[in-house]
């Protein structure tokens, strides 16, 4: 019996699983509010005790922070993991970190059509190096090499990269955000943390009004994010200052996404994972997002042949941590 976990800033999925045969349908699952808990052995400890969990002899879990000789801190919670410690506490006889991005990179090659919503066919190379990228709670990039027999993934901090603007208004933005942050990383921007700097960045400079009911709802809410994406796509607010956002937002993530896949010369596709893209596909399914992909000067032509995939399916994470402990 496998133990997985999607274990983010928000939120902690596990799920226990029986064979590789059954990584679409776990034997168990559940959701916890990661922030509610002073540990991940606590969290865990607190699942295996709810009753009919079966014996565990492995466990996986993908962590949203760079892994260091077996030792893991979440970047946006004050926990800190090591796999060791893991082991003795739980009495798992084996315990593997990863990065949350390497955990869903995993999952990359085993997703079907019905898992992805395509924003550009391409024309992808075989065997071609695949680039993901995926905003959330934070900002993660990982992509997957071919090594003759397989594809095997490699985890990123890239979402930590210095942020460079492509117009005037993102010159203006980026400005805005070196007055609050001593280094501003496309995370500050295209992350569920960077909606609300690009909200309140537009309400700053006085293009576009906010609406009462709105600040209303944004004063009293400890996650500004979903309420202001929600007032951009719906047809009954037509909230200017949030469209405004999403356009900004698709246009930065747009650019890194055909950063990535520059760097990484990813001939194979890129793969949009995270919470946020499904939910405002119709702002990456644009102009606003393309373009930006493409404008990449003398390699605007390359890009247009890279495949460009949203992922749909939400269980993406909690499978690539699963895959990685069955040795996929």
């Amino acid at each position: 019996m496998l133990l997985a976990g999607d274990i983010g800033g928000t939120k902690t999925r596990l799920a226990v699983f029986s064979s590789i045969a059954e990584l679409r349908t776990p034997l168990l699952e559940k959701t916890f509010p990661s922030a509610h808990y002073s540990s991940l052995e606590a969290l865990v400890q607190e699942f295996l005790t709810q009753g009919n969990v079966p014996s565990i002899q492995q466990a996986s879990f993908g962590v949203a922070g760079p892994i260091l000789d077996g030792t893991a801190k979440i970047t946006n919670l004050p926990w800190t993991m090591n796999e060791e410690n893991l082991r003795h506490t739980l009495q798992i006889p084996s315990v593997h970190l990863l990065n949350d991005l390497d955990a869903m990179a995993h999952a990359v090659p085993l997703l079907q059509t019905a898992d992805l919503y395509t924003l550009n066919e391409g024309q992808p190379e075989r065997h071609g190096t695949l680039a993901v990228i995926a905003p959330g709670t934070g900002l993660g990039e990982a992509f997957l090499l071919w090594d003759g027999t397989a594809y095997q993934s490699r985890p990123s901090e890239g979402g930590h990269t210095d942020f460079a603007p492509t117009d005037p208004m993102q010159v203006e933005l980026l400005g805005y955000l070196l007055k609050q942050f001593e280094h501003v990383s496309y995370e500050q921007v295209i992350s569920g943390r960077g909606i609300p700097h690009i909200y309140n960045f537009l309400k700053q400079i006085g293009t576009y009004h906010e609406p009462p009911r709105l600040a209303e709802q944004l004063a009293a809410a400890a996650d500004p994010a979903p309420i202001i994406a929600q007032a951009a796509l719906s047809q009954e607010e037509g909230c200017e200052l949030c469209i405004a956002t999403l356009k900004l937002f698709a246009a930065v993530l747009g650019a890194e996404t055909g950063n990535l896949a520059l760097k990484v010369l990813a001939t194979g596709g890129v793969y949009i994972g995270g919470g946020i893209p499904p939910r405002i596909l119709s702002y990456l399914d644009s102009e606003d997002f393309m373009r930006a992909f493409h404008n990449k000067g003398r390699f605007s032509e390359m890009l247009s042949h890279v495949p460009v995939h949203v992922i749909l399916n939400p269980d993406v994470a909690l499978m690539g941590a699963a895959a990685h402990g069955f040795g996929l």
